[in-house]
């Protein structure tokens, strides 16, 4: 068809395109309408006090053995506690409900409300009120009124004495029960479940409340059979069999107490609960056919053939009634019983907001102290904080004060000649600052031509200098502090920003695959208690597996840490494994992946002279995250202040390390720490390489220590940097040295009393490297052990020094126990981002 044959009418077009659009706007404009009507927005402002209401109204009608009110008093005393706005019309519905009671059970009623009131504002008025007390006042007002009607009646009797004791009781009971279940009924719980005693509280006060019914029939079925079916089919699909078959016992229970005739009901109701419950999975129309055929067997048994029918339609209307509940109602109560998938939802939700909320925290506290960090840096420099033109012409002046004020020439000098007096002043300060201990007999004579008390200008100026000294000291110790407070609040910064992304990380919770690792489990015939799976990043998969563990067979290293390296693709190994629940057989294992690399270490040393003690420190621990750091330090001299000093300078740049700080700012906050924590000059030095046992990447920190060297097959790397030792100087600069090592190479780390044992005549470097080619085998112990020896033998069976050597050989890591493969088993698909 061309263009010419097309009829273009715009007005239809419109018409149809905003049909969906004017339904909207009818519904919008319907919505709008209604909430202005007063009417419908009195029920929505006043839909709980109208509930708790019409609660009441059932409540003040429903008995027990055609005799006993226990309902009505216990009600009221919660609503007076936790609901104080809606007393008068839940006093008024309880006492319109009582009057559908026989004679005189709305007078009975109503006295048990008025003197529970009164006892109410009896203890109120003396401050002695308390929740505590609810029952007990219960109890006392229905006993008092009781015994009121037993002492006005005809005779008193040992069983109407029992019967308004059991009411009391009851009521007693029922005020305990109804102060858990109200408040779950009518507040909003946030991220909370349900312990089991509130929720069959909750199903106590619902029957309760149904209970008031009894009686009442539409077309020959009757109310509270409909309402109590309805209530387990609910509860049925919420929280399956189990909760399905309680709700069942407790209203058939209660039903069958206010009318003794339907004490069937109670096996009828929980038989057919718990059918219902077990077809949960498929939803409303299963459960409803679950309810059906439970409850229509059992009435076979218990019925005539005209029941039977009666039954059954009741329980058609309770299904009707179910299929047109919204689902938002149903999973709302699901949402509160423990177990459930919506609960289970509702908890990962709210964790995910308390994690948000925690990360967003952590990151503006890391904010905070890097804004903290970047006010401390902004400090003049200390060579620049003593020597302004204030504090030298606050210096001049008090070297005048003291040297010229009773001077008769005073005024001849610094008025007539100031700039040569001036200048003559500035010299001399300048040579008392290059020679503090200079003499009056050592200046030029040219000084005693212009003044004629030099001498004791230079004494003045000597003592005054002194103090400029001390002030300048006590300046750059607190520039000192504050350029380390900077470092240390800028390295804490940057740790809880690392923190707050690894919680946001961690946000994603993997249902697929915790499911596919316990189907996997489960079919090796492992008891599985849960899973959880913090991580599936290769080279940094973390996962939490509760089990039965069986003493002595080990299962975790030799069957689960195989089979998920085979359904990950990547070596699992056991990291943690802590005792959960030792009397029920339960532990916490926490498998991690293996690493690629291993490293392997040996330790040789002696100390100067033999002693027992050597100036030298070496270590070698894990820092986390797969690296593994290899570190020596030489303190500066021997014996033991020289051993406190590297031990102190290694163990703080570990923990620093570990804490997720930056190599170099770790470096530079051990250096600031050991310049504060001592006046005198006291140095070491530090050697460290952190391997990576993932990738075997190797970054070396070498501060002023000797080359460290890599054997390789023949041949002999050298490692080397040029930074000054730790402890001396403020500013330091780190050089970090990274190289790739394979599997096979060996670390040799050395102190300078292996290195510089040659002396000055030898190439140092030349000759280490012969040494160790000479060496034979690949044991890191003897190595070390080997390279001491031949060392120590060049000169002449003595020790100069304190040596350290520390060999370290890095292999492929080759675990236990190889992959375990079960058919119908595929590989984890990982996801591509965790948020």
């Amino acid at each position: 068809m061309s263009k010419s044959n097309v009829v273009n009418l715009p007005e239809w077009t419109r018409a149809g395109g905003n049909d969906k659009g004017q339904k909207d706007s009818w519904g919008e404009r319907a919505k709008a309408w209604s909430l202005k009507q007063p009417m419908i927005q009195f029920f929505i402002v006043k839909k709980w006090m109208l509930l708790l209401s019409l609660m009441g109204f059932l409540l003040g009608r429903a008995m027990i053995l055609d005799e006993l009110s226990p309902f009505a008093a216990a009600y009221f005393a919660v609503i007076v506690f936790m609901r104080r706005d809606s007393i008068l019309p839940v006093a008024a519905a309880i006492i319109l409900g009582s009057l559908f009671t026989p004679f005189p059970g709305a007078v009975m009623v109503a006295a048990e409300l008025i003197i529970f009131f009164l006892i109410y504002k009896g203890l109120e008025s003396f401050q002695k009120v308390e929740l505590s007390y609810a029952p007990l006042m219960v109890f006392v007002s229905s006993f008092m009124v009781g015994l009121f009607k037993i002492v006005m009646g005809p005779s008193i009797t040992w069983y109407s004495l029992m019967m308004i004791t059991l009411d009391a009781l009851l009521g007693f009971v029922l005020t305990l029960v109804f102060l858990q279940a109200l408040p779950v009924f009518t507040y909003k719980q946030k991220s909370r479940a349900l312990r089991n005693d509130e929720v069959l509280c909750l199903i106590i006060l619902l029957a309760s409340v149904m209970t008031g019914l009894v009686g009442w029939s539409v077309n020959g079925l009757s109310l509270e059979h409909i309402l109590s079916r309805f209530l387990i089919l609910i509860f049925a699909l919420a929280g399956g069999a189990p909760l399905g078959a309680a709700v069942g016992v407790v209203t058939g229970l209660i039903l069958s107490l206010a009318d003794i005739g339907a004490i069937y009901q109670m096996s009828l109701l929980a038989f057919s609960g718990m059918l219902a419950g077990m077809m949960q999975s498929g939803r409303k129309g299963a459960v409803s056919i679950g309810m059906l055929l439970g409850s229509t067997i059992l009435s076979v048994y218990f019925l005539g053939p005209g029941d039977v029918m009666a039954s059954t339609w009741e329980t058609c209307a309770a299904v009707v009634l179910f299929l047109l509940t919204p689902k938002g109602m149903i999973s709302a109560i699901a949402k509160y019983v423990p177990g459930t998938p919506d609960h289970s939802r509702s908890q990962h939700e709210y964790a995910r907001r308390v994690r948000d909320i925690t990360a967003d925290r952590v990151t503006q506290f890391s904010q905070v102290f890097r804004q903290l960090s970047s006010s401390f840096g902004q400090i003049p420099r200390a060579g620049e904080a003593g020597k302004s033109d204030r504090e030298m012409e606050d210096f001049m002046n008090t070297v005048t004060e003291g040297a010229c004020s009773g001077c008769i020439r005073r005024t001849h000098c610094w008025d007539a000649k100031f700039y040569q007096t001036y200048r003559y002043m500035t010299d001399m300060m300048t040579t008392v600052e290059e020679c503090p201990n200079i003499t009056a007999a050592q200046l030029p004579p040219e000084w005693s031509r212009i003044c004629g008390k030099t001498g004791e200008v230079l004494e003045v100026m000597k003592g005054q200098y002194e103090l400029y000294q001390h002030d300048m000291r006590w300046k750059r110790q607190i520039y000192d502090s504050r350029q380390f407070v900077a470092e240390q609040l800028s390295g804490v910064s940057q740790v809880m920003e690392d923190l707050a992304n690894e919680i946001k990380r961690e946000g994603q919770a993997m249902y697929r695959q915790e499911s596919q690792i316990r189907e996997a489990l489960e079919k090796l015939g492992l008891s599985i208690h849960s899973i959880e799976i913090l991580s599936l990043d290769p080279g940094r998969v973390e996962i939490e597996v509760v089990h039965a563990y069986t003493r002595g067979f080990d299962e975790c290293r030799k069957m689960i840490a195989p089979l998920l390296s085979d359904i990950l693709e990547e070596n699992i190994a056991v990291v943690n494994e802590t005792a959960v629940h030792p009397r029920e057989g339960l532990s916490m294992v926490t498998f991690g992946s293996a690493k690629a690399y291993e490293v392997n270490t040996g330790v040789a040393g002696a100390a100067k002279g033999g002693d027992m003690l050597s100036g030298d420190s070496f270590s070698t621990v894990e820092l986390g995250n797969g690296t593994f750091a290899v570190s020596i330090s030489d303190g500066m001299g021997n014996g033991e202040r020289a051993r406190m000093e590297s031990s102190a300078a290694l163990g703080m740049l570990e923990k620093l390390l570990q804490s997720g700080m930056d190599e170099k700012l770790a470096v530079k906050s051990v250096n600031s720490i050991l310049l504060l924590r001592s006046p005198d000059e006291f140095y070491a030095t530090v050697d460290m390489a952190l391997i990576d046992q993932y990738s075997a990447q190797t970054t070396f920190m070498k501060i002023a220590s000797a080359p460290s060297f890599i054997r390789r097959g023949s041949e002999v790397i050298p490692v080397t940097a040029s930074n000054l030792p730790i402890g001396i100087i403020k500013e330091i600069e780190v050089d970090l040295v990274s190289m790739q090592l394979r599997p096979g190479d060996i670390l040799i780390m050395m102190t300078d009393g292996i290195y510089d044992a040659p002396g000055y005549a030898v190439n140092k470097e030349i000759w280490m490297k012969r040494l160790i080619q000479e060496l034979e085998g690949d044991d890191p112990q003897e190595l070390a052990d080997n390279l001491l020896e031949k060392v120590i033998r060049y000169q002449g069976n003595e020790i100069h020094d304190d040596m350290t050597i520390v060999v370290s050989r890095l292999d492929h890591f080759h675990p236990e126990w190889s992959s375990l493969h079960l058919p119908g088993i595929g590989r984890m698909e990982r996801p591509r981002t965790v948020s």
